[in-house]
């Protein structure tokens, strides 16, 4: 994968923790059936020890997006499918509409262009309101301690 900083190529989790040290959030832009064969909760701690942020995919295995859930993560679909194919390696990706995250209700990710051009994709997400709190708190373990020390 291509290191964005220093435009080298290296293996991803090279690649994490070089942005994690230099303070760079990143996101996955997946396919079909993510995370299909890797449901342990390890699978979905690794991305966000390493820094990121947010896995884009056509579509999710069932469990694994439940244990990114609980890890922090956010994992989002694309409303049309075929909009993976206008993101590419070069691209930075933002997500907008989180102050606004509710079950239900798309975000927005604003694809920038190398040339400076940009795109806004529809993103889906299958979170209630208290996997939200799970997002919000950082993970669904800050969450139960938050609950648990402010009784």
């Amino acid at each position: 994968v291509r290191n964005h900083i220093t435009n080298t190529y290296g293996t991803v989790p090279d690649t994490a923790r070089y942005y994690k040290a230099h303070k760079k959030q990143w996101v996955v832009i997946g396919d079909e059936n993510y995370g299909e064969g890797s449901s342990r909760e390890h699978a979905a701690l690794e991305p966000r020890h390493l820094g990121g942020r947010a896995i884009i995919t056509k579509s999710f295995a069932r469990i694994h997006e439940t244990n990114l859930k609980k890890q922090g993560m956010l994992p989002l679909t694309f409303t049309n499918p075929d909009d993976y194919d206008k993101i590419d390696s070069g691209d930075q990706v933002s997500i907008v509409g989180l102050k606004q995250f509710a079950p239900g209700k798309p975000l927005k990710a604003v694809i920038k262009k190398p040339d400076g051009s940009k795109i806004e994709l529809s993103l889906n997400h299958t979170f209630n309101e208290y996997q939200i709190e799970w997002f919000k708190a950082g993970s669904a373990l800050n969450k139960t301690k938050q609950t648990l020390t402010s009784k």
